[in-house]
């Protein structure tokens, strides 16, 4: 306490620590030696550990919670009433977290100077060597739940005060409670992501790249799934970006004649190995209707284009395109296939190191594709290694779409599912961005604005993981390129559709 006294009117100040300090209780003598670092901290007032179990530890400021992840409700709603202090820093994850009393000062003066809701940093990762780990910048399309802030989060206490008044508290959730106050402090304040590491972090082992990137389509995590879309959709309605079920365009049937009823177009670069057993699929397909394959060969240098000059002499259904231009990725080459004159009304997807599942997927996705309404049609796939046994999680169905909310929740997470099938006519008015990731999913974005997707549950194709997946061993320099070039087509989403909503005064 301190009293200053200006003439006759004295003032009395009740000083206030900056921090609390939350962590997720690890058991281990490092864990208990990072609590006695942080304790020395004169910037932190109190130090609360959340643990399934109350476990002693004698340690100063340090308080323990028995609960479960803070990820809950029950848990976070606990903490967050509890802690009084101008900032609150959470170490949610268990991991060792080695962070000094100058990272403490860093994160606090950039909050400060930025005005910022929340603060995060890069880090090091620490193991036979140490290794940085860059994270990516926040934008307002950085909403998908599982985006990475790394171990350490700051957040302002009065951001987070602000934000609960003005949005309301946060939902009896069993793992959305973090994502949904992420979400809300995010609407009025800045999220600042400092460009330099940190803190340390050891034991950083977790799941696989390839168990992340499946994880919202398996069953197992189907009760986290359905809170983390449930707060998602109440965040859209809250900014404007929600669209409401049943309001859907009739697509503009075109008048134009097409050579065939349907094309398989295959973007291929470099498979050899692979675009035989690919075009041999799709030309051995089994339909009430005419359809050709077209192969657009983005100037392969392996072999590919001599195996494609090959099949084409064996198959007169099969065509073979070499784009005049040499700066296309994937999705310029899908331009290349739709605006070619032999394309036909319906442009259907195969990837050039994929399968279809067997000889009437065609047929199903055309089907689907001739009811009225549907802008595009998404059906499912099986994953399987390069001898085609299936490998986990085995079929991916995207069950979580559904007609009334799948075009919100489509921004929240990472893909739509595949193959997809789409109308030659609407494509060729919207055309695909000339990138080799994220194409698909602007497509589908888009489309879903305004017209209804169908959807397929059943295995319709067979998507190879391979070592020469595009996607396959990524750096995480790589790995934060991908996830920041999708966060940027939900960003421009967002906006069109809060547009869309301002200007036809539809919203929520």
């Amino acid at each position: 306490m301190q009293r200053i006294t200006y003439g006759c009117v004295c003032l009395t100040f009740f000083a206030m620590k900056a921090l609390t300090v939350v962590v997720a209780h690890s058991p281990g003598p490092c864990f208990v030696k990072s609590l006695f670092s942080l304790a020395k901290s004169d910037l932190i007032e109190h130090l609360v550990v959340v643990g399934q179990e109350a476990a002693r530890l004698k340690i100063p400021k340090c308080r323990v919670v028995a609960g479960g992840p803070l990820s809950s409700y029950e848990t976070l709603s606990r903490v967050l009433a509890e802690a009084q202090t101008n900032y609150l820093l959470l170490l949610p994850g268990g991991q060792q977290v080695l962070i000094g009393p100058e990272t403490l000062q860093r994160m606090i003066d950039a909050a400060g100077s930025a005005k910022a809701g929340m603060v995060y940093s890069d880090y090091y990762e620490e193991g036979e060597h140490s290794t940085l780990h860059p994270l990516c910048d926040y934008q307002p399309g950085s909403v998908r739940d599982d985006f990475d802030f790394g171990a350490a989060i700051l957040f302002s206490g009065a951001a987070i005060r602000r934000a609960l008044e003005k949005y309301g508290l946060i939902p009896a959730v069993r793992f959305a409670g973090l994502y949904d106050l992420r979400l809300k402090v995010s609407i009025d304040h800045l999220i600042c992501h400092l460009q330099e590491p940190l803190y340390s972090v050891t034991g950083t082992t977790g799941p696989s790249a390839s168990d992340k990137m499946f994880a919202y389509v398996d069953p197992r995590n189907e009760a986290a799934q359905k809170e983390m879309e449930t707060v998602f959709t109440d965040y859209l309605k809250k900014i404007g970006a929600y669209l409401r079920p049943g309001h859907f365009k009739e697509v503009e049937e075109t008048t134009k004649s097409f050579p065939v009823e349907a094309s398989v177009i295959i973007p291929v670069r470099d498979r050899k190995e692979t675009i035989a057993e690919a075009v041999e699929s799709a030309v051995s397909q089994e339909t009430d209707f005419s359809y050709n394959v077209i192969v657009v060969d983005n100037h392969s240098a392996d072999g590919t284009t001599a195996v494609l000059s090959d099949l084409c002499r064996q198959y007169s259904r099969l065509k073979h395109v070499v784009p005049k231009r040499t700066d296309l990725g994937i999705g310029g080459c899908w331009n290349e296939g739709i605006q070619d004159p032999a394309c036909g009304r319906y442009a259907v997807q195969l990837d050039s190191d994929d399968l279809y599942s067997d000889s009437h997927a065609l047929q199903k996705m055309v089907d689907v594709l001739n009811l009225s309404g549907n802008g595009m049609v998404i059906g499912s796939y099986t994953l399987v290694n390069s001898r085609r046994e299936q490998i986990p999680p085995g079929l991916v169905n995207h069950r979580e779409w559904t007609d009334e909310n799948g075009r919100n929740n489509a921004l929240r997470i990472n893909g739509l599912g595949a193959p997809r099938a789409f109308r030659t006519g609407l494509m060729r008015r919207i055309g695909f961005l000339n990138v080799s990731y994220g194409e698909d999913y602007a497509a589908a974005l888009r489309i879903s604005r305004e017209y209804r997707v169908g959807r397929i549950y059943e295995s319709l194709y067979l998507c190879r993981r391979w070592p020469r997946n595009t996607d396959a061993v990524l750096s995480i320099e790589q790995t934060n390129r991908n996830n920041f070039f999708k966060d940027k087509i939900r960003t421009d989403e967002i906006l069109v559709r809060k547009r869309l909503n301002e200007s036809t005064a539809e919203g929520p």
